[in-house]
């Protein structure tokens, strides 16, 4: 079985190398649309795959972490870098370029790295990143699946080469949450008590 989940974020990039003169020239930005599915292998307690109210807390703020902010690949020029971040309090370096390929890619292993560090406790332990698809357009999206997320010839992604500006993470319930997510700090489901056996 599968859910989604969709969230909402406006940002801007640049796309070098790509064909499109507008793209690969000029800054710009889209209102993308990222859809996160989920499946596993039961049901928890409550007879879901994993409780909705559970992705608003690192997931949600990770992914609030795109809107309104600057992306761009940590390989631009240094004067580029440096004019972003002077002239954006809210930007995220990646380590890829920053396409909806790419960033469909950081996203998938960083909800994955969230779900794995997070201590289920509801029989909700199976529960995984099954794909995301990021609209990037109304008409263009890019889906990546486990094998895409993890596969070097499409570039290699270290979640510690994914730096979010200061004023993206002061505005997380938890700043650290990113700091403690790559030192692998373990996150905590609340315990439900059990209404109806």
């Amino acid at each position: 079985m599968i859910i989604r989940k969709l969230y909402r974020f406006e940002a801007s990039h640049i796309v070098r190398n790509c064909s499109s003169d507008r793209c690969k020239y000029s800054v710009h930005g889209h209102s993308f649309r990222c859809e996160l599915l989920l499946t596993a292998d039961r049901l928890d307690r409550g007879q879901m795959v994993y409780d909705f109210g559970l992705l608003k807390g690192g997931v949600k703020d990770f992914l609030d972490g795109f809107d309104h902010a600057a992306l761009f690949w940590d390989r631009e020029a240094p004067g580029y870098v440096k004019a972003m971040k002077e002239n954006s309090k809210r930007w995220v370096s990646l380590p890829v370029s920053p396409t909806a390929e790419q960033i469909s890619r950081v996203i998938f292993l960083a909800v994955s790295a969230i779900l794995e560090n997070t201590e289920k406790v509801n029989g909700d332990d199976t529960a995984r990143v099954h794909s995301v698809i990021l609209h990037e357009t109304e008409t263009g999206y890019a889906q990546c699946f486990r094998s895409d997320a993890y596969d070097a010839a499409l570039g290699k992604i270290d979640l510690k080469n994914v730096v979010f500006s200061d004023e993206v993470k002061a505005g997380w319930s938890d700043p650290g949450m990113w700091g403690k997510l790559l030192k692998g700090v373990r996150f905590k489901n609340p315990k439900i008590a059990m209404q109806i056996d």
